[in-house]
């Protein structure tokens, strides 16, 4: 028999907490010594506990804790139900990662506004490409709506690329259309030389050329673009330009790691 300190300490709870399971029925100990009023409880008593924190840790009341363990829910469906919660978790710690980025990306936006950008705006023609093509649909220009899409894409096009023997051409092409909902038709590009059109399970497309277009390098992940869009925004404003087509962000480096990317981001103005 282990005592109600003993207990606690094994299954990593409070004294307090196994007092207020004892009072509400949840968890009752094995034994009391009826003179001393002291709790004892079994070493087996600790599967239940584990289950009652479990339980509560997946969102559960202590009411609904105490009918599911009283229907006897088995190891496997609590394992599935934790496996569940696991995975919202984890989603929740990615999209608050992701979120912290964002954060972290308008600050220095804001700490950085008056100040010429790093980076040299440069004016140049882009000759027309034929790329293959896939597209898909994000819910804004947001980093947090584009990643997920974008990068699933590029990797089902090359995936069937090389499924029919067809290299890259030249770098990687992401453009964006924006819909009359406010969405974001998002395209994944990659140049080809592909005499034939039809008759592949992507689109090609002829990208035509641009005459003029006002171009910015930057260096890093994808995910801390934004100063370098809102510098050359600034810049084509200040100049008295102003966009004649969708953006395009150009893959000149990529590397494993995303800070060692290089992308130019190209505006036709």
């Amino acid at each position: 028999m282990l005592s109600i300190g003993d207990f606690a300490r094994h299954g990593q709870v409070s004294v307090r907490m196994l007092r207020h399971y004892d009072a509400i029925g949840l968890l009752q100990p094995a034994r009391v010594d009826g003179s001393s009023g002291y709790r004892f409880y079994e070493a087996s008593q600790l599967a239940r506990l584990n289950r009652v924190i479990a339980l509560k840790d997946l969102g559960f009341t202590l009411q609904q804790v105490q009918e599911i363990l009283d229907e006897q829910v088995s190891g496997a469906e609590l394992r599935g139900m934790l496996r569940l919660r696991q995975s919202e978790l984890q989603a929740q710690i990615a999209s608050d990662a992701a979120r912290l980025i964002q954060v972290d990306v308008r600050l220095r936006i804001i700490e950085s506004e008056g100040s010429m950008p790093t980076n040299d705006v440069v004016i140049k023609q882009i000759p027309a490409v034929r790329v293959a093509e896939l597209t898909g649909h994000a819910a804004g220009f947001e980093p947090e709506s584009i990643s997920p899409v974008i990068q699933p894409l590029f990797m089902d096009l090359s995936a069937r690329l090389e499924r029919a023997g067809i290299g890259f051409a030249g770098p990687a092409i992401a453009y964006y259309e924006e819909t009359g909902d406010g969405s974001v038709v998002v395209h994944a590009a990659v140049p080809v030389d592909l005499a034939e059109k039809e008759g592949h399970d992507f689109v090609v497309v002829d990208l035509p050329a641009v005459e003029k277009a006002a171009t910015l390098v930057h260096r890093g992940s994808m995910d801390s673009v934004l100063p370098d869009w809102q510098a050359l925004g600034r810049w084509i404003d200040g100049h008295g330009h102003s966009s004649t087509g969708p953006a395009r962000e150009v893959t000149l480096e990529y590397t494993e790691d995303p800070a060692g990317w290089v992308t130019e981001l190209q505006v036709p103005v």
